[in-house]
């Protein structure tokens, strides 16, 4: 990735923290970086196209530490989960912006097929192990959704923290009970 492409897309993930992801527009990320927004389009052809490459950005680890790819099916689905959580509250309506990614990065396909063929090996149908995945993330997803919107309500990080991984949990239950 080019060094400017990289520096937009670092500033656009700033103004996300700053504005939320209804405030983030190319008109004012342009003002941020001194440029014209006609400018930021040479670098990605749409604001769905940076919305997509922040989401891409995001779920790499920064210690480069990815998921494990290996070790029982259960583990791997809670380590997935926990991550993505932990990536959406790092950012200000991050939930937001990854539900809303059209253009999934190869890495994440991957890790999507890796979690399916994961299930698949335990016994269940590649269409059962699809919607096991599709049901962990998007649980994942529209808790932390709901977390951010309630802005972390009443609840401490730390009984929040449990209400997500019993509801984890339960799903995990839930697709060992169909296991053979």
């Amino acid at each position: 990735m080019g060094q400017r492409r990289t520096e937009v897309l670092r500033a656009a993930i700033e103004l996300l923290d700053e504005v939320g992801l209804d405030g983030l527009t190319m008109r004012l990320l342009a003002s941020r970086l001194g440029v014209r927004a006609s400018a930021l389009y040479r670098h990605y052809p749409s604001k769905q196209a940076l919305l997509d490459a922040m989401v891409a950005h995001l779920i790499v680890p920064p210690d480069g530490a990815a998921p494990p790819v290996e070790g029982p099916w259960d583990e791997r689905l809670r380590a997935v989960a926990i991550g993505a959580r932990e990536v959406m509250l790092a950012h200000r309506d991050g939930a937001r912006l990854l539900a809303g990614f059209q253009q999934p990065s190869d890495e994440a396909v991957a890790a999507f097929d890796g979690l399916v063929a994961a299930l698949v090996a335990a016994g269940l149908s590649e269409d059962g192990a699809t919607v096991a995945v599709d049901t962990v993330l998007a649980y994942v997803n529209g808790s932390t959704m709901e977390e951010q919107t309630r802005k972390a309500g009443t609840w401490p990080r730390e009984k929040r923290d449990r209400a997500f991984l019993a509801g984890l949990e339960l799903i995990i239950g839930g697709i060992r009970n169909s296991l053979p």
